[in-house]
């Protein structure tokens, strides 16, 4: 099972880890994360763990920050030192609330909670998967609005998803882009993983319009596609090359 800690303490995290190694030997703490801000930029680049402990008062500010920049479907155990916000972390994906210092006894049971549930939610999971193999991999087309007109566009004929100052756009093979009303986040979720990749924060990618894979500064690659004409370059995120290029080699 991995494991993502999200705590400002570093005693606490760390005492929080060997009790979770001390209960169950197959757990893997992935990271530690301090802050809000390296949450968000975390959640962003790496795929979900099994379950998040998160601590709700972090160097930045409080945990609840994170939710309103990520989706989060993973279980969350909370841990605090204050009692306050119990109410307000259960509306979220809470299965259990721990009070500092950690108890052993109490870790345990919010383990065993994940657990029960984490089986129920299997069940359902291989029932989910072997209804999605009887549907079609992904969007097929996106509609967009031209003055008073609506044009219906092939996902195939799309070059890539981005956004600019807090717009999503697409554009196509035509060299035009196109406004649109969903999030890049709702998009990724919407396309087909083989034919699309999202590379960083402001772009999704289709395979098939990639000419060009350059090395670039920080360990990324530039991508080119063809016609682009906004003044944005296209990136690889440094988190996200090793991902990008296991993609790029099925």
């Amino acid at each position: 099972m991995k494991v993502l800690v999200i705590e400002d303490e570093a005693p606490a995290s760390q005492k929080l880890i060997r009790l979770l190694n001390e209960i169950d030997a197959g757990i893997e703490v992935i990271d530690v994360l301090r802050s809000v801000e390296q949450t968000i930029n975390w959640l962003s680049a790496h795929p979900c763990p099994d379950l998040i402990f998160m601590d709700i008062q972090l160097d930045d500010g409080l945990c609840f920050e994170i939710f309103e920049k990520c989706k989060i479907d993973v279980p969350i155990i909370f841990t605090t030192a204050y009692d306050e916000f119990a109410l307000k972390a259960f509306k979220l994906n809470s299965i259990d609330y721990l009070l500092k210092p950690v108890n052993r006894d109490e870790l345990k049971n919010a383990l065993e909670k994940f657990n029960t549930i984490h089986r129920q939610q299997a069940d359902y999971s291989l029932l989910e998967s072997v209804i999605k193999k009887l549907q079609p991999p992904g969007k097929e087309r996106f509609l967009v609005k031209i003055g008073a007109h609506y044009k219906s566009i092939p996902s195939t004929n799309i070059h890539c998803f981005y956004i600019i100052e807090r717009c999503t756009f697409l554009y196509t093979d035509t060299a035009k882009s196109y406004p649109l009303d969903y999030s890049l986040c709702e998009i990724e979720q919407m396309v087909d993983p083989n034919l699309f990749f999202r590379i960083s924060r402001d772009f999704i990618i289709n395979y098939y319009a990639i000419r060009d894979m350059i090395a670039y500064s920080s360990n990324r690659l530039k991508i080119t596609l063809p016609n682009w004409t906004e003044k944005e370059e296209l990136l690889v995120s440094r988190e996200r090359v090793a991902n990008f290029k296991k993609w790029m080699d099925r």
